[in-house]
């Protein structure tokens, strides 16, 4: 229920695009496809801002709503309050039980869940289209009629806890994420992990999550996402009887959260367990997200990533895998889809013999020759194909497509952001996905070593 904040514009998590070259000339470069395009939205009088994303390929209907608040919106000494609230929501209302709307949703067939970033924290059921007013009533109550207990609130701080424990404590790879994350994020909140300190969440009781759902949890600090089987205005007429009727109760403070520091030294932590079975080294870089970076700026980085390393063929893989011998894997991710600045990493599981420190350098050397000789404007063009053609054969996820329009609003973009993603993609220049290469300098990276360490932890 605590997953890292995916990459909303990457490719893999962009979906459901919709080619439109008609009027174009045989030998003209088509236009360049848009996402979503009968896709509509409205903002209620509360606030409320809803997103109807039609798909009449089956009777069903994905429901989501968002709140713009995750763990970087907590207050201070509180970590954790947010995914906290999370487990809470299913608690029960005035008017339901607590474990009534999940057993509802299991008896009409659908599916629900739920889960927290650093930005935002999001529902989402998914049912029959005939289901869709039902899930929304539910939805809409306890949107305002939350009840929490001290009977029901402290067994549930256990549970996370206890999650806490499997999910980060217990899991090596997680917890060399998290000591990333802090260095990386020096003075900024996302250097605490979503599901937070331990010291501070046996601490959290029920006036803390009732404080913070009166202060986030209300219709002009949420986003609803209706995708399926519907059209606009069967969308209006369901909430006009079920979210239009819930009152503000506040209004959300703004985001002023302080800028993370770029860091001027190299610094690198290490996690050692014996649940380690592979070895690897990862190396990662504050970057720009798409609300933070200057236009086109992120497009550069989305095309650097799948440029540089994006599958077998790539000049980064072909380096250090085929030619080299050196790892067994390789690979880039850029996380563009935070509120404020996200992060480029870079990662390789070295060969039995190589050490992390060799192949730590070699990574760094790696990525140096591939943006030296890698990056020709043939090699740009192909990532941008690349990167439509993942998009185009990704368009049956309905879920997914929800995902991207609600993620996208909840950290500061529009509709429009996103449909015309892949126009702007096409139109950065080979220059600007060299020039953006210039982050990734060895001195403001954090390392990252996941070793073995057959005598225990450390």
């Amino acid at each position: 229920m605590t997953p890292r904040t995916s990459d909303v514009m990457r490719a893999g998590a962009v979906v459901a695009l919709l080619a439109i070259s008609a009027g174009t000339a045989a030998a003209a470069e088509p236009a360049p496809p848009v996402i979503g395009a009968d896709v509509s939205s409205f903002t209620l009088d509360n606030g409320l801002e809803v997103v109807v994303i039609p798909d009449h390929r089956a009777p069903v209907v994905t429901h989501m709503v968002w709140y713009k608040v995750g763990s970087a919106d907590e207050p201070e000494g509180k970590s954790g309050i947010a995914h906290f609230l999370e487990h809470l929501m299913f608690k029960g209302t005035k008017t339901h039980p607590e474990g009534e709307f999940s057993r509802v949703v299991a008896e009409i067939g659908g599916d629900e869940n739920a889960f927290t970033t650093t930005d935002y924290t999001a529902y989402f059921q998914r049912v029959a289209k005939e289901n869709l007013h039902l899930v929304m009533s539910y939805e809409a109550d306890r949107m305002q009629n939350l009840i929490l207990t001290d009977e029901n609130v402290t067994p549930e701080r256990q549970v996370v806890l206890e999650e806490r424990a499997m999910r980060m404590e217990s899991e090596p790879g997680a917890a060399l994420g998290a000591a990333m994350d802090a260095v990386l994020y020096l003075r900024h909140p996302y250097g605490i992990p979503v599901i937070g300190w331990r010291e501070e969440i046996e601490k959290l009781g029920k006036d803390d999550a009732i404080a913070f759902y009166d202060r986030f949890y209300t219709p002009n600090n949420a986003i609803l996402v209706v995708a399926g089987d519907v059209v606009e205005a069967d969308v209006r007429a369901a909430v006009a009887d079920t979210y239009a009727k819930v009152a503000r109760r506040a209004e959300p403070p703004v985001r002023a959260r302080p800028r993370a520091v770029t860091l001027e030294v190299p610094r690198s932590v290490s996690e050692a367990s014996a649940k380690v079975n592979q070895e690897s080294v990862q190396l990662s870089w504050l970057a720009p997200s798409y609300r933070t970076a200057e236009p086109g700026e992120a497009e550069a980085l989305e095309l650097l990533s799948e440029a540089v390393a994006g599958g077998p063929t790539s000049p980064l893989y072909r380096d250090l895998v085929i030619e080299r011998k050196l790892a067994t894997s390789v690979g880039t991710s850029y996380n563009s889809g935070r509120y404020d600045d996200g992060e480029f990493s870079a990662y390789a599981v070295p060969r039995e013999g190589v050490s992390l420190e060799d192949m730590r350098q070699a990574l760094l050397d790696g990525l140096k020759r591939a943006v030296d000789t890698g990056l020709s404007d043939e090699a740009v063009a192909r990532a941008k194909s690349r990167l439509e053609a993942d998009t185009i054969y990704a368009q049956d996820s309905q879920t997914a497509l929800a995902r991207i329009f609600g993620s996208t609003l909840a950290t500061g973009g529009t509709v429009d952001d996103v449909r015309h993603w892949p126009a702007r993609i096409r139109a950065v220049p080979t220059a600007a996905v060299k020039a953006a290469a210039g982050l990734l300098a060895p001195e403001r990276s954090v390392t990252g070593y996941l070793r073995s360490a057959p005598n225990g932890r450390s």
